[in-house]
């Protein structure tokens, strides 16, 4: 069951806020539908899931949408800015293990609302039986759970953004003897994974995006995650054709930072290709 509860139109979207009552997740999620309204085939339009869907009312992340479509920058994109709830470290996270701390450990119900409640919600509301491409990016462990996602029904997407991800996430503490190379949950799931030469990622990172610096080699942790995830992705054969690195000498781990890297994200992933005459 759901209701809308909220609408806005634009030159090019209209928004339109709806509720779903999870059965997995025994909780009502709020989400926020960002749809072009001047679509003449909607068979035509890329899905754009977004974790922690109510940081992009901060941006706002209507208007960077609106304006990049109107300016026919990127091609019609149908965004879902989806709410996280009070369990927010339990949902998100890697649904095949949970972290050190048992966060994450209804992931698994989390991957079940995603595609047994929200996607058919999403087709039957807007008359959309199927979509050009699916794709799903998400803020901190936002990012973490829709990389997770991404990584694990990889025949279902085609792009995942990745905005100061919790990369970091680990089966063990420090004290208990962690170690790089094998206690990285998300480290370690593309190492034991395959190669899905349709999928490409987006990594951002903010040069200020925390202090820590767990081996004392002068990198905080975020960037030396980032990019021993590009090590493993490239291990696994993806090449920079897949993968777009962006690190922000500025950024931090805050909404702000991720309100500029948005536009470069949507017009990597959709952008027009220019015409050559």
């Amino acid at each position: 069951m759901s209701n809308a509860t909220q609408t806005t139109v634009l030159n090019s979207v209209f928004i339109e806020s709806q509720v779903i009552q999870s059965i997995y997740l025994e909780r009502e999620v709020i989400i926020d539908a960002y749809l072009p309204n001047k679509v003449d085939k909607p068979e035509q339009l890329s899905l754009l899931l977004i974790n922690d869907g109510q940081d992009l009312l901060k941006m706002p992340f209507d208007e960077i949408l609106d304006d990049l479509i109107t300016q026919k920058l990127i091609e019609p994109l149908f965004c879902i800015g989806i709410h996280c709830g009070k369990e927010r470290k339990r949902e998100y996270g890697t649904a095949y293990s949970a972290d050190y701390k048992n966060l994450g450990d209804k992931a698994g119900l989390y991957n079940k609302f995603i595609f047994d409640e929200l996607i058919p919600f999403i087709r039957k509301t807007y008359q959309i039986p199927s979509f050009k491409e699916k794709s799903f990016a998400g803020f901190s462990l936002g990012a973490l759970s829709a990389l997770d996602i991404v990584w694990n029904h990889a025949n279902e997407f085609t792009k995942v953004g990745v905005f100061s991800g919790s990369l970091w996430w680990r089966k063990k503490s420090y004290e208990d003897g962690y170690n790089d190379e094998t206690d990285r949950l998300m480290h370690l799931q593309i190492r034991t994974g395959g190669f899905y030469p349709w999928l490409k990622f987006y990594l951002q990172c903010g040069a200020l995006d925390e202090t820590e610096d767990r081996n004392n080699n002068g990198i905080i942790d975020s960037i030396d995650d980032a990019l021993d995830l590009i090590v493993e992705l490239k291990a696994k054969g993806y090449t920079n054709e897949h993968i777009k690195y962006v690190l922000l000498k500025d950024g931090k781990h805050n909404i702000a930072t991720w309100t500029k890297a948005l536009p470069d994200f949507l017009k990597w992933g959709w952008g027009k290709k220019e015409t050559i005459s």
